[in-house]
Order: structure tokens, then sequence, then C-alpha cells
């Protein structure tokens, strides 16, 4: 088995792109209106505005506070300092960290509220 496909939920599809763009440079494929997908070597980060796409919401979607989706880079710091100067980033560690197990790591929350954590792809631990 393997994971392909991640979806992040967003409220405003273009500025969504916009920041991702500028994240992954890459531009990304727009799949549908409401649907912009970033192949993460393999695995597909899809941005999906539910208005945009013309789909019904009852309820906002989100995520839980503690729910990261990681994701491994070789520009760790390059990163970082992208979402330390985005004034509408949520949230961002000031400092990139060493966990205990060893991979650098900084958290953060996308202007859309998108709990993520960059991790550099030379530490990345699997638990092996």
């Amino acid at each position: 088995m393997k994971l392909y496909r991640i979806i992040f939920p967003v409220n405003d599809i273009e500025k969504a792109t916009e920041f991702y763009t500028g994240v992954f440079d890459q531009q990304g494929e727009r799949v549908s209106q409401g649907r912009h997908y970033f192949d993460l070597e393999g695995t597909i980060l899809a941005l999906y505005d539910p208005i945009a796409d013309g789909d019904g919401v009852e309820k906002p979607w989100s995520f839980h506070e503690n729910q990261y989706i990681y994701i491994s880079t070789d520009q760790i710091e390059l990163v970082h300092q992208k979402f330390l100067n985005d004034l509408n980033v949520k949230y961002v560690d000031e400092n990139i960290e060493i966990m205990p197990w060893g991979e650098r790591m900084f958290y953060a929350n996308d202007p859309f509220g998108n709990p993520v954590c960059f991790v550099d792809s030379q530490t990345v631990f699997t638990g092996r």
C-alpha cells in the first residue's frame, strides 16, 4: 500500500494555490474549480475549496490542532523563512528544532489553519 494523496481544506483556492506555489517552488495543477494538486515526489497534496468546487458544506472542515501533515524537504531553512515572512501564516515555530529522535523540523499552521510540519530530508525518522 502507498499513501498517495492528502487533502488540505482551504477557504480560498486562489490564495492557497499562490501560497503553496511559493512554498514548493512549483506551479502544481488545477484539476477542478476548487482543487489544486501539488505532486510531492509521488504523494499529492490536494488543496480543496469545497465552495469553489460546488460542493455543499454544512459546517467548516478542520483538522485537530495536533493532526500535522509531515513534509520532508532538503531546503528546510528556506521553507522556514518563507513561513516566517508570510504575514498570513497562523503560526510558525520561531526556530528549527532537533527532536530527541534526531529530526530537524518546525511546526506551522498555514494561512488556512492547516497544521503542517516540515522536516529536513536528511534527518527523516521512520521508526526503523
